[in-house]
């Protein structure tokens, strides 16, 4: 990935220096475990152990001729153990040690993503408790619906990193096995028990059956993790960014006071950071895909998947990782506007209140396609003329005779349709039950009545 969207630590973890740090502890498990069980001479080992090293200089110029990183791997750490070398890598074939370190960088990898996740799961949290009572409108297709608070689009949103963890804990887990089981898998020259013991000394496990590789069904089910991980934080964003919009100005991803957003229009704020992050997710999920081409490999193995992994692995681990931050950083420095949207919840006169009034004059013994039908009337002319649809409700004669005046302002009541917000968070956040008494009212300014005609 290129640095302008890689952070430091998974950058390090990527680096050709560290893959090649992570063969070399590989090498040096194995070489250490045979040494135990009799296999390597002690004294090998040890000579292994001590002088083991390799500059990475070194490797790219032997490769440039051999034209295999391994041999060309092992070839410079063994310029620098001597006589004793012969031991080294004894009884491994190539993808023993490249798929086992492998696993090593993911799993390094996959602790960054895991504190990203969380790191963003505590600032969703926060903004989402902030935010509880705030009354804003609900859109579906775009179009207003019924009231909600924009607490609830954040306790969504939360509620989906969560979901998203335990996805990413499964898929993490499922990545950190390593296999020594030779050539085609049948363990010709170790033993099942050497190739446990070799991964229990580096943290992780055998995998149960391998033929050359590890199968990449794993890799697939992590990269399409990632990816799921990526379109959460792509919704997060598109939904911030249509929010930002001119005309609906909710909310706003941080401008800072010398920020310049164009350089033709002085007065543009435009929400980069969103765009940033759905861009991004469109090079996961494309990586994504390339993971699944992986998976069918001819025979006991080809190669065909690892020039994709050396690009995806990485790009997609690190993309996640920076976009995580970045996704964190704009729900910790979002702007939001409460006032705006009760603006906009006003704006058009009650008819979000629309679906109450319906089912208030069903309770109140009108037919359902009759109720319906005198909603929908009095919704269509408030839209066409721009008039106030709680006017034209509190106006219609027949509809007062059939509800009373209380029970018809209360169907447009804004506590009413809010009244089980507070249930909803129990469900998203159980472990803030007291801080969760229940019946709160939702804060923001309430909705003026009608004004009455002398």
């Amino acid at each position: 990935m290129i640095a302008r969207y890689t952070r430091p630590v998974m950058g390090r973890i990527w680096s050709e220096e560290n893959r090649f740090r992570m063969w070399l502890k590989v090498e040096l498990a194995a070489t250490e475990t045979l040494a135990e069980h009799g296999i390597v001479p002690k004294e090998a080992a040890k000579a292994i152990c001590a002088k083991a090293d390799f500059k990475l200089e070194r490797i790219q110029e032997i490769e440039e001729e051999v034209k295999h990183d391994v041999i060309a791997f092992n070839t410079a750490v063994s310029e620098f153990v001597g006589p004793q070398s012969r031991w080294f890598h004894y009884g491994l074939t190539s993808n023993d040690v490249v798929d086992t370190a492998q696993a090593l960088l993911v799993k390094e990898a996959s602790v960054q993503i895991r504190e990203g996740l969380k790191r963003l799961g505590t600032a969703l949290k926060a903004r989402a408790f902030e935010f509880k009572d705030t009354p804003a409108v609900g859109r579906t297709h775009g179009v207003h619906a019924e009231p909600i608070t924009f607490g609830l689009k954040l306790a969504n949103w939360y509620a989906e990193n969560q979901r998203n963890i335990v996805r990413f804990e499964h898929a993490a887990e499922e990545m950190r096995v390593g296999k020594l089981s030779g050539a085609v898998g049948t363990f010709a020259h170790l033993s099942p028990h050497l190739e446990e013991a070799i991964c229990a000394r580096l943290g992780l496990v055998a995998a149960p059956i391998s033929s050359q590789v590890i199968q990449r069904d794993r890799h697939a089910n992590y990269l399409a993790t990632l990816a799921v991980i990526a379109s959460s934080l792509d919704k997060i964003a598109t939904e911030i960014r249509h929010l930002q919009r001119t005309e609906v100005r909710e909310a706003e991803e941080f401008f800072s006071e010398k920020q310049k957003g164009s350089s033709a229009m002085p007065h543009k704020r435009n929400p980069i950071t969103c765009e940033q992050i759905s861009g991004l997710a469109r090079v996961i999920r494309s990586n994504a895909q390339a993971g699944f081409e992986n998976v069918p490999l001819w025979h006991e193995r080809d190669i065909s998947h690892s020039s994709v992994e050396r690009v995806i692995l990485p790009d997609s681990t690190t993309l996640v990782e920076y976009l995580l931050a970045k996704t964190a950083n704009l729900i910790e420095t979002m702007f939001v506007y409460p006032e705006r949207m009760q603006q906009n919840l006003d704006a058009t006169g009650g008819l979000v209140f629309s679906g109450q009034l319906l089912l208030d004059l069903v309770e109140h013994g009108v037919l359902r396609e009759d109720a319906y039908r005198m909603v929908q009337t009095h919704a269509m002319n408030a839209w066409r003329n721009g008039l106030n649809f709680r006017d034209l409700i509190m106006k219609d004669e027949v509809i007062r005779k059939k509800v009373p005046r209380r029970a018809l302002e209360n169907a447009f009541s804004l506590q009413r349709q809010l009244r089980n917000v507070d249930a909803i968070y129990l469900r998203v956040f159980p472990e803030e039950k007291k801080r969760l008494s229940g019946g709160v009212a939702p804060k923001g300014r309430k909705q003026k009545p009608p004004a009455r005609k002398k």
